[in-house]
């Protein structure tokens, strides 16, 4: 099987990879994540305008490219790397394959803002009472005249404090239901929790009480909003292993790069054997990580079953590798991997809070094996 990338792949990546390394500084992204608005809008603005990576993934009838998940890998791993926090796998990846999947004369307005850089995303799907089970449903939407009226709560709704737009599940008479929320104008009876997550990234927890929405805010069909849902899902736990691979593969240089210049006993650190067994152990672990994220790659666009058991064995095994490395790195570094101004304790946040996005490790673990038995 060819694992290479294409020319056109190749030129997506060299060309994102040089615009981080050049306009993304790392200590202005985490002053804008701690005290600022939580991201660099001049920086989405970019990625829209300068390199149309907003719209790489997304269908050309709305100005996009017409890639697929392949230019996603390349691009959530090339922002991992760079641990940019701007919310392109909530945007892009999550909302745009929703939108993209329902279609109709408000999705695709919105597609085409999201490829703009004019709008931000964000879908609420998880609730308190259900965990991580997010068929379990139990905010409503009642049929209002022409329109819904929405009641429940949403927790940990990543990028929504950053958002244009929600995306909402609701359990209607038929069944699971997508409604669209435009923030600029919502009215009465929704409420935003905001707060900062440990890796410096902005969610919300959003109660609805009484939210009224127009007809045309029901996304899809009635009651058939699960199967776009759960690819939705997967597809976002697949771009999310591929960041946590750009972040490993940085802290892993990094790591190998400190051991070389740190003396101990009159000679670098990186000369010990036990601790260069400990830095393969963290290679063959990123190793592995990578074979799982194509593994998840080439099955996204499987049926439901493929799909789902390939995206748990690359969530499972990015979450082991994830910790392995990011532990190893920490403590490699001595205390200083933990000060703020080491880049290694930022990317140790990120890939601690991966490993639980889209579904934690042992909840990737025993759905494997559920899929696996049956």
């Amino acid at each position: 099987m060819d694992f290479n990338l294409s020319k056109e792949q190749e030129l997506l990546r060299d060309g994102l990879g040089k615009f981080l390394s050049t306009r993304y500084e790392l200590e202005k992204s985490r002053a804008a994540a701690k005290t600022g608005s939580g991201w660099q809008p001049d920086i989405w603005r970019g990625f829209a305008n300068e390199l149309g990576i907003l719209g790489a993934a997304l269908p050309e009838d709305v100005g996009g490219i017409g890639g697929g998940p392949v230019e996603i890998m390349v691009i959530a791993e090339a922002l991992g790397h760079a641990l940019a926090v701007e919310p392109y796998v909530d945007t892009v990846v999550v909302a745009g394959g929703l939108l993209h999947r329902a279609g109709g004369p408000v999705a695709t307005p919105l597609l085409e803002k999201i490829v703009e850089g004019t709008a931000v995303v964000s879908l609420a799907a998880a609730e308190a009472s259900s965990g991580e089970n997010w068929q379990d449903v139990s905010t409503t939407a009642e049929r209002d005249d022409d329109g819904w009226t929405l009641r429940g709560s949403k927790i940990v709704a990543m990028s929504a404090p950053l958002a244009t737009h929600l995306l909402v599940t609701a359990r209607s008479e038929s069944g699971i239901s997508l409604f669209v929320v435009d923030l600029d104008g919502p009215g009465a009876g929704i409420e935003l929790h905001p707060y900062r997550t440990v890796d410096d990234r902005r969610a919300a927890d959003i109660d609805f009480d009484g939210l009224r929405l127009p007809g045309d805010a029901l996304l899809g069909e009635e009651g058939q909003a699960w199967p776009s849902i759960a690819a939705a899902r997967d597809e976002g736990a697949a771009a999310v292993c591929s960041e946590a691979v750009g972040c490993m593969r940085k802290v892993l240089a990094d790591t190998v790069e400190y051991a070389k210049q740190r003396h101990q006993f009159g000679q670098p650190i990186g000369s010990f054997q036990a601790l260069q067994h400990r830095m393969v152990d963290m290679y063959m672990e990123l190793e592995q990580a990578v074979a799982a994220v194509y593994l998840a790659v080439l099955n996204i666009e499987a049926e439901p079953k493929v799909r789902a058991r390939a995206v748990s064995a690359a969530k499972a095994t990015i979450g082991r590798a994830a910790r392995f490395i990011g532990q190893q790195s920490v403590q490699l570094h001595g205390g200083m991997g933990m000060t703020e101004e080491l880049a290694i304790g930022h990317y140790f946040k990120r890939l601690t809070a991966v490993q639980f996005e889209f579904g934690s490790t042992d909840y990737h673990v025993a759905r494997y094996a559920e899929l696996t038995r049956s």
